[in-house]
């Protein structure tokens, strides 16, 4: 069993000083409290670094001297409660943070929604190839079940001259989502909706469809680390086999897409699941360089060609 961090906080403000004291302090710590690495660094010393750097704003890859720099009281305070938080309430260290990191952009985020991971960051740093390229970039781009928004604010990056749509059926994700509309200054092209899924698009239609939804399943939910259950419920458990919103993804995403258009989904370990309920459809399992995997791709003809099993699969 983890034990509290005990030492009084006043004496601890006496003796530690320096950057490079709480870097100590914290990587002894998380290393007592057997945490888990997973939102952004995949080892104690990048996640005393990060917190400690990033608490103070300063750079993660900043000039090895300045670690002998001395720390107000104030600073020293908050940074001791920081790595409390970390270790006993297992809170994320980018909801600690604020800030999230993803495809090369920061974002903010709290409790409020998932904390950026998905590999298809990959793929919008590559502009989606071979599917899209600069002479034919998508010029409308939905993100379906967007969260903080990182995915299809990427894209607008990605893809300066398209306007993106992000969905989510949380309103509080939304709202994060559109301080991050706002802090990347993309209102002119970048805008927020409310909706179950497809429910409230109406005929609206995109050349790109993304989604990072729900879609965990029960035994590996069970099975998650603490620090993933700080996280929004909503925005990870999805059913038995983790596919309840990807069934109604596949089965109405056609009517949103145009033609030539592209579905990218990401379903991680329920890919397994995916494939033995769809045996017969050809899903385009995306290879990424981080050895990520559990995103796949289908074009508009290829959900023409087994829409029939689609809407099945959504049957009671």
């Amino acid at each position: 069993m983890n034990q509290p961090i005990n030492q009084s906080t006043t004496s601890l403000v006496q003796e530690l000083q320096t950057l490079r004291d709480f870097v100590r302090w914290a990587l002894t710590n998380f290393n007592s409290h057997h945490l888990y690495y997973g939102h952004g660094t995949d080892n104690a010393w990048d996640e005393a670094l990060h917190l400690v750097l990033g608490s103070l704003h300063l750079p993660w890859d900043s000039d090895d001297r300045l670690l002998d720099a001395r720390l107000t009281q104030l600073e020293r305070e908050k940074l001791l409660e920081l790595i409390r938080r970390r270790c006993e309430d297992r809170t994320p260290l980018p909801y600690l943070l604020g800030e999230s990191w993803f495809a090369g952009l920061s974002f903010k985020v709290d409790a409020r929604v998932l904390i950026p991971r998905s590999p298809i960051a990959e793929l919008i740093q590559d502009g989606f190839a071979p599917w899209f390229n600069e002479d034919e970039a998508p010029a409308r781009i939905l993100d379906l079940c967007t969260g903080s928004g990182c995915i299809g604010i990427a894209c607008a990056y990605a893809f300066p001259t398209a306007h993106v749509t992000l969905s989510d059926v949380s309103e509080d994700a939304l709202m994060v989502a559109s301080e991050n509309i706002s802090h990347h200054h993309l209102s002119d092209r970048v805008v927020s909706t409310s909706s179950d899924l497809f429910a409230a698009l109406g005929g609206e239609t995109f050349d790109l469809i993304v989604s990072n939804p729900p879609y965990v399943d029960l035994r590996d939910l069970s099975l998650m680390p603490e620090e993933y259950h700080q996280e929004p419920e909503l925005a990870l458990a999805a059913g038995d086999d983790g596919l309840d919103l990807v069934r109604i993804i596949l089965a109405q995403a056609r009517k949103h897409l145009n033609e030539g258009g592209v579905l990218v989904v990401e379903v991680g370990n329920s890919e397994t699941h995916l494939e033995a309920l769809f045996p017969q459809v050809p899903f385009l399992w995306v290879e990424f360089e981080s050895n990520a995997s559990g995103v796949f791709v289908l074009t508009a003809e290829q959900l023409d060609e087994f829409q029939a099993d689609f809407d099945a699969a959504c049957k009671p």
